[in-house]
């Protein structure tokens, strides 16, 4: 089992960045393929990034592609999401979730969640 806590959210003007991060407990970190998701008021939970347990392999949404990179250092038992560029429509909560697969896009791949870190882009 493993424990996520994600940090790095804030308050930035439209075309800044942020860095969020995805910070896991236990010893086996490299053994979870993790995910990064958005939800906005009244909207549904969205993909927005994954990475492979290795790190090798990523996956973007369409929608951050370019301007969004995932990245993980399991010495840390920590993933990233460097986000630049933000657009007052990147304005959402994000949460990391992770499980013991390749990687997904869908939300109910996923077994384990963080609790989420607001991100909110001013225009």
């Amino acid at each position: 089992q493993v424990q996520l806590v994600e940090s790095g959210g804030g308050l930035v003007q439209a075309g800044g960045s942020l860095r969020l991060s995805c910070a896991a407990s236990g010893r086996t970190f490299s053994s979870y393929a993790v995910g990064w998701f958005r939800q906005a008021p009244g909207k549904e939970r969205e993909f927005v990034a994954a990475i492979t347990k290795s790190g090798v392999s990523t996956a973007a949404a369409d929608s951050v592609k370019g301007r969004f990179t995932i990245s993980r250092d399991n010495a840390k038992n920590t993933v990233y999401l460097q986000m630049n560029s933000l657009k007052p429509d990147d304005t959402a909560v994000y949460y990391c979730a992770a499980d013991t697969f390749r990687y997904g896009r869908s939300t109910n791949e996923y077994n384990y969640w963080g609790q989420g870190t607001q991100v909110t882009v001013s225009s």
